[in-house]
């Protein structure tokens, strides 16, 4: 498991972690190329340096959430991907939503 230093010391990333970031890299890769898109072109559309986009598509868990949205944006999936993150768009969070959370919090 890959080693990663944060504020609190040093920490060990869980396996299913690792392998998110390895799948996520390679879709963001494969969407990149599936747009004609070299990495040059989506580090600058993104405003990213070549190497933050290299981290990206390399799965090192090393970018910033902003910075990965930015890619997602500039590859076309940025929207799909952060709707499968809706809870309200789930079976279980809808039914979950009427027994939590107050009516005013509601959509």
């Amino acid at each position: 498991m890959p080693a990663m230093v944060g504020d609190r010391g040093a920490h060990v990333t869980p396996l299913s972690v690792a392998r998110s970031l390895r799948l996520l890299g390679e879709h963001v890769s494969t969407w990149r190329k599936l747009n004609r898109l070299t990495a040059a072109q989506v580090a600058e559309r993104a405003g990213i340096s070549r190497d933050t986009l290299r981290a990206i598509e390399q799965g090192r868990g090393t970018a910033s959430m902003e910075n990965l949205l930015r890619v997602l944006r500039t590859v076309g999936i940025m929207d799909a991907v952060v709707k499968a993150a809706d809870p309200y768009e789930t079976d279980v969070g809808r039914l979950r939503m009427d027994e939590i959370l107050p009516k005013r919090v509601r959509r």
